[in-house]
């Protein structure tokens, strides 16, 4: 298979009925956004010490999630729904247990925090706001979705908002295994 088909050469995509969309399309800036997380999801499981292999395979699961999400993002036919990956709400339970595992060992905050301190730490910031953008573009795309549009699977805006939860703890927890410095934002007014 060639990695180049040149059908993308005029500004559109195909979604998988074959139909052809703008590549500015809402639907394309929802399943984007979602390949960009995936992206940088991967640069910071890549730059977790193997001591830490848990936290790596949670990332590595929730990259494969996300993939299937974007399957989801990526239907326009209703026959194809049954095909594609589950989306399963015990995902988000999975990542709420994650988040509670990792709050038991944090002090509780006093302050909102800044990004930085260290490189994990930062990176998880990436993940974070780059999560909260597809959260975006996901709900205006369910908000823009028709009656005859394939409709996407009820748990993906609440994943996604739980997926921005759990890098921001993961990022506290990081920096307390790192004896990274928290930076609390103090406001000058």
């Amino acid at each position: 298979m060639k990695i180049y088909t040149k059908t993308g050469d005029a500004g559109q995509t195909g979604l998988f009925s074959g139909t052809r969309i703008a590549k500015y399309d809402l639907r394309l800036h929802a399943y984007g956004t979602l390949d960009e997380l995936n992206s940088h999801l991967g640069l910071l499981r890549d730059q977790i010490p193997a001591e830490w292999d848990a936290v790596r395979a949670e990332l590595a699961q929730v990259q494969s999630e996300l993939f299937a999400l974007g399957s989801h993002m990526a239907n326009d036919l209703p026959e194809m729904v049954a095909r594609l990956p589950h989306i399963d709400p015990a995902w988000i339970a999975r990542l709420e247990a994650a988040i509670d595992r990792m709050d038991l060992e944090l002090e509780p905050m006093r302050n909102f925090l800044l990004p930085g301190g260290h490189v994990l730490v930062s990176q998880c910031h990436v993940v974070r706001t780059v999560a909260r953008r597809a959260e975006r573009w996901v709900v205006q795309l369910v908000d823009q979705l028709g009656a005859d549009d394939v409709p996407l699977p009820e748990p993906t805006v609440a994943y996604l908002n739980r997926l921005s939860d759990y890098a921001f703890t993961l990022s506290r927890w990081l920096g307390k295994q790192l004896n990274a410095p928290e930076i609390p934002w103090i406001s000058k007014a």
